[in-house]
């Protein structure tokens, strides 16, 4: 169901619009000055970021004008969708870094994992709002959790630990978010461990491992598995105060920090800008957080409730975990920073979140 344009644009969110665009352009005008420190001023990386942003752009309209209620009745198929990409890559993906994940056709690429990543919120909010805030029975946690399990399996297999665990955490939120009884905690704490031993045991490849070993001593070993985290707090350290200012950032500059346009780009960006501009960065996706749970308190319907609260946590996991990895605090899993970092797929599937979150707005 279609609705009238005049009415859309009265009721966007327009201030949580424009702090995702701010966000957006956080990201160009960073991989605009990585790009000036490349050896032949590539700015083929600036370029293809600009091009997902504006296909995003549009996809965010045509999601605001769909109504959103359409994608409880086919969540069915988007899971078996979803499901089939993500088993296809394992045999048909491109490996990168170690990750075979990408599907790859001459210059386009997508990763599977951020549609999934959407789907699982899409069908999760409808199983969420078909139940009662009064259901927190054991079974509400087994049959959720047996909608999750087939995704981290194939996300594990690729293998990319970093992506289930935002699958694993955004299920608890929402888990969470509708209610469940406390003495099932337990239950919970058991699923994290066998889930992390057998992890660790059959499906972390080696350089996985080091990691979280590193992780657990980043001092161990500067030179090879501790050197990302080790440059990454040196370039955020030496930012300061007011930063060194565009194109001039030492460590990102001089090829010291590693994948500085996507998992470490919040590094580059504090070696850049400062702590004045992290503090902005910070204050943008607060607007964003803010604003999205001002829709989730003035939305009536439920699906549309669990919907814009999974989207929100899938943001504010991989916020926390890319900010944690670049300063330290937690291990390295390669999560792009949201809005912000290198990657077509992510961006495009985060401003189609958006655009679907304003459509709930706007028919509230």
């Amino acid at each position: 169901m279609l609705f009238p344009k005049i009415t859309i644009f009265k009721n966007i969110d327009w201030l949580l619009l424009v702090a995702v665009f701010l966000l957006i352009c956080f990201g160009l005008s960073t991989l605009y000055s990585l790009a000036l420190g490349s050896e032949n001023k590539s700015f083929n990386l600036l370029e293809k970021q600009i091009i997902s942003s504006l296909l995003g752009l549009v996809f965010m309209f045509v999601f605001i004008v769909l109504d959103y209620r359409v994608w409880r009745s086919v969540a069915p198929w988007l899971y078996a969708i979803a499901f089939i990409l993500l088993l296809l890559v394992l045999f048909f993906g491109k490996n990168i870094q170690g990750t075979t994940g990408w599907f790859v056709l001459s210059k386009l690429s997508f990763q599977p994992i951020e549609l999934a990543k959407i789907v699982i919120v899409i069908v999760l909010a409808k199983f969420f709002a078909h139940r009662s805030k009064l259901d927190v029975q054991i079974s509400l946690w087994l049959k959720s959790f047996l909608i999750i399990i087939p995704f981290c399996v194939l996300v594990l297999l690729q293998p990319d630990f970093g992506s289930m665990a935002v699958i694993f955490l955004v299920w608890i939120a929402m888990l969470w978010f509708h209610g469940f009884n406390k003495k099932y905690f337990l239950f919970f704490l058991i699923i994290v461990l066998l889930m992390a031993i057998v992890s660790w045991q059959f499906l972390l490849v080696p350089y996985q491992k080091e990691r979280v070993l590193t992780f657990l001593n980043p001092q161990a070993d500067l030179l090879k598995s501790g050197y990302n985290v080790h440059q990454s707090m040196v370039a955020i350290g030496s930012g300061g105060f007011w930063g060194r200012r565009l194109g001039l950032g030492t460590q990102s500059q001089l090829h010291f920090l590693p994948v500085s346009e996507a998992d470490f780009i919040f590094a580059a960006l504090g070696e850049e800008l400062g702590f004045i501009g992290a503090s902005v960065l910070f204050v943008l996706y607060l607007i964003v957080f803010y604003r999205l749970f001002k829709i989730i308190k003035n939305t009536k319907d439920d699906f549309g409730t669990f919907l814009v609260f999974g989207f929100a946590m899938i943001f504010f996991i991989q916020l926390v975990i890319n900010v944690g990895m670049a300063v330290g605090i937690l291990p390295v899993t390669g999560l792009p920073l949201p809005f912000v970092s290198y990657g077509g797929s992510f961006l495009i599937m985060s401003l189609i979140a958006v655009g679907m979150v304003q459509g709930i707005k706007i028919r509230s």
